[in-house]
């Protein structure tokens, strides 16, 4: 775990690290145009990006490129003639840059977007534990080993994603991964006391499954982290949709107060707002189920008895909000994840940062165990879906982790 002085003294090496030679960085992705994940972090390594108010140009070079996919608007090959680095047929060359030995200070594997096929849950079966398997027999091979950064989920499959937790801890190097959402502004500022006890949370989020229910996920993931004793992990899921989960609603499972905290932070409602521009109480009025085409909701009981519940609104909202519960305040308490909008979606500098800073000190500002058990929760939530929306049983998500003293969110 990161404690403040490792944090500070990260902090203090990032600038320091400038009179040193730059770090050389391989890319590993899927695809590489305009948009993707890849471009966004990519690009933000290559040129530098803004960042609390100056250009911050990180001490990196970015030395090499594999991209599995070359669609008609491919930039990697202009990238690479622009930048001088060299696209690579395959990974292995990638992170030898074309030798028989590890040749990079880092990995970057980015397995987000292209064409990809999905599977009975509608999982896009990214192989991001394929790219890494490569990865790490190089690794292997040589010897030695370098920081990775693995782009959203580790994998569709949780036993795939535990694979790849294990091999890090085995070949011992440090390992980030996960959405940009944690990392990102909070609108208002709101940091959960580490240790405090939680009575109810509720995230709202927007967007289609296995991708938007992901960083709504993980979002959630990052505040109950910090909760009491720590995260021991999930001992049970159940997704639900459509009338269903209005009906849930009236029977108290969800909360609708908590729900209206939550859409009190959003700055991106529907329905009248968009029409005519009037606000709107949508818990209060009743438009939700005439809004919202199909919600979902996503309910998780952790193994120490908290529960907590994800509900996916699009058509009623656009963002990412927050809702907590703490014990012993009166108050419930909320926040929004703030996504700046195309194409600059200036939060990936946020993500950039963490990224950097484990390139830089060797440690991964917050443990990848958060991403590990919000990969299984997302795969077992489909698996309740496909079940016919059943409960779902989860003794295998028992990923016990402490969440860092303090949390990694950008606050300038």
């Amino acid at each position: 775990m990161i404690t403040r002085r490792t944090f500070l003294g990260t902090a203090a090496a990032l600038p320091a690290l400038a009179q040193g030679q730059p770090k050389r960085i391989a890319i590993v992705s899927t695809i590489f145009r305009l948009q993707s994940h890849a471009q966004h972090i990519g690009d933000r390594f290559i040129v530098g990006y803004p960042f609390a108010g100056e250009w911050h140009k990180p001490n990196t070079q970015v030395v090499s490129l594999y991209v599995d996919q070359k669609p008609a608007n491919d930039l990697s090959e202009a990238r690479a003639k622009e930048f001088g680095f060299k696209v690579y047929p395959t990974i292995a060359e990638a992170v030898c840059c074309g030798g028989s030995k590890l040749a990079v200070d880092a990995v970057l594997i980015i397995g987000e977007h292209g064409e990809y096929p999905r599977n009975e849950k509608g999982q896009v079966l990214y192989p991001r534990y394929e790219f890494f398997e490569q990865v790490a027999k190089v690794f292997e091979a040589d010897g030695r080993s370098v920081p990775v950064y693995n782009d959203k989920h580790l994998s569709y499959s949780f036993e795939k994603a535990k694979t790849m937790r294990d091999t890090a801890r085995r070949l011992k190097f440090p390992m980030l991964a996960g959405s940009s959402l944690p990392v990102t502004w909070r609108l208002p500022d709101l940091e959960l006391p580490l240790g405090c006890e939680i009575d109810d949370a509720l995230m709202v989020g927007a967007g289609g499954s296995d991708a938007m229910d992901f960083h709504a996920l993980e979002a959630l993931q990052c505040m109950l982290e910090r909760r009491k004793g720590g995260e021991r992990g999930v001992k049970s899921v159940q997704l639900i949709e459509g009338d269903a989960v209005w009906k849930a609603g009236e029977e108290g499972r969800w909360s609708k107060e908590m729900l209206r905290s939550a859409l009190s932070r959003s700055d991106n409602l529907k329905g009248f707002t968009v029409t005519d521009g009037r606000t709107q109480d949508m818990v209060g009025t009743g438009v939700l189920p005439g809004l919202v085409k199909n919600p979902w909701a996503y309910f998780i009981a952790y193994r120490d008895g908290v529960k907590a519940t994800l509900l996916m609104l699009t058509d009623a909202v656009g963002d990412f909000n927050f809702a907590v519960k703490v014990k012993g305040q009166a108050r419930i308490q909320s926040t929004q994840f703030f996504l700046s909008p195309d194409p600059n979606v200036t939060y990936s500098a946020c993500l950039v940062r963490k990224i950097e800073q484990m390139i830089v000190s060797g440690v991964a500002p917050y443990p990848v165990e958060r991403t590990l058990l919000v990969s299984g929760i997302l795969e077992s939530c489909l698996d309740s879906r496909v079940k016919g929306h059943v409960r779902v049983d989860t003794p295998h998500l028992a990923v016990p982790y402490q969440a860092p003293k303090e949390s990694q969110y950008c606050r300038s």
